[in-house]
């Protein structure tokens, strides 16, 4: 009689290669290279997600851009030279009551918070906005199942 085993399935997309780090230690790396304020910025970023969302799964995704995801994508984490920018995926079809979304904002489906250095982060707002993505990811996956 055979054994039964089961395996978990790795998601696509959420690390480079095999024995890559995990993408919450590329995070951490990412957040410690910047080495300034847009490293600080990401790291904030990142708590109130955590905050927000305790149940999220962070990812990395597309060559190095930190994801957030719950029952789908939340927002990603992009860093520049001037800007650190939160794009939400599904950022159109959230209420933004305190008007956050200041970036992308012609597209008909994600919308993006750009945050230069100095700019004050108004957390809960931000906590808002992230639980109002994660409820509607949830309400599109129970749609469909």
């Amino acid at each position: 009689m055979k054994k039964a085993t089961t395996t978990m399935k790795k998601k696509s997309g959420s690390t480079e290669g095999k024995g890559a780090a995990s993408p919450s230690r590329l995070i951490d790396a990412r957040i410690k290279e910047l080495s300034d304020w847009r490293g600080e910025t990401l790291a904030r970023v990142r708590s109130l997600i955590k905050q927000a969302d305790p149940d999220v799964v962070e990812e990395w995704k597309w060559r190095g851009v930190p994801v957030w995801e719950h029952a789908g994508i939340i927002c990603t984490g992009e860093t520049y030279k001037a800007v650190v920018k939160m794009t939400f995926a599904k950022g159109a079809a959230l209420e933004d009551p305190s008007g956050l979304f200041n970036s992308s904002l012609e597209g008909n489906t994600r919308r993006a918070i750009d945050f230069h250095e100095g700019d004050k982060i108004d957390e809960k707002a931000l906590k808002a906005l992230i639980r109002a993505a994660v409820a509607l990811n949830m309400s599109v996956r129970a749609k469909k199942g």
